[in-house]
């Protein structure tokens, strides 16, 4: 028995969700998500004493491997769109290196990041960005939009390991290798 997916997911109110055999739909002040469902995955809203109105997620053998994974997976996807319409995502980029600037203008990123020429990377649509000093701030309601945008920023110019300069999320830690010169000098 999947422990995430047996797990029910409560639904918040002002979220209004409807399910039907091949979709889930949310709709909240953020905005609306859908999620098409696999034919081994069931997904049921139902009355809760304790919490509420809550989604369940089933599958047709709690004994298949694959269903099992199954199970968990859709449990996380739908619990993702109910906090995607209610608190939405973010997630942080900081640029560090001399010389690296980030700007926004309108739907387009515009980077300097140690090429002759300056970046534009258009955003997608349901993906909002800021920029505070050096660090970029994507927001949205799609989980996996919003990890999308953010690591495809991150291809362009990724963080290397000698000066740790490059574009990195907010929260990762680049491991430092020491320089030629350092290991010359352990001989």
């Amino acid at each position: 028995m999947s422990r995430i997916g047996k797990q029910p997911i409560k639904i918040p109110s002002g979220v209004d969700v409807s399910v039907s055999e091949t979709e889930l739909r949310v709709k909240g002040p953020k905005g609306e998500l859908k999620l098409e469902i696999h034919p081994h995955v069931r997904i049921e809203r139902m009355k809760d004493e304790e919490l509420g109105d809550v989604l369940k997620v089933t599958v047709k053998d709690e004994n298949d491997k694959k269903d099992r994974a199954l199970w968990g997976l859709f449990s996380r996807l739908a619990s993702n769109l109910v906090t995607g319409v209610t608190k939405g995502y973010e997630k942080g980029l900081e640029f560090i290196g001399v010389g690296y600037k980030v700007s926004v203008a309108g739907k387009t990123v515009k980077m300097d990041v140690g090429f002759s020429h300056e970046v534009d990377f258009p955003l997608p649509a349901g993906v909002d960005a800021k920029v505070d000093k050096n660090v970029l701030t994507l927001t949205g309601i799609d989980n996996q939009l919003v990890g999308e945008t953010a690591a495809r920023i991150r291809r362009i110019r990724k963080p290397e390991p000698y000066k740790g300069k490059g574009i990195k999320y907010v929260d990762e830690v680049i491991r430092r290798k020491a320089g030629k010169s350092a290991k010359a000098g352990a001989k």
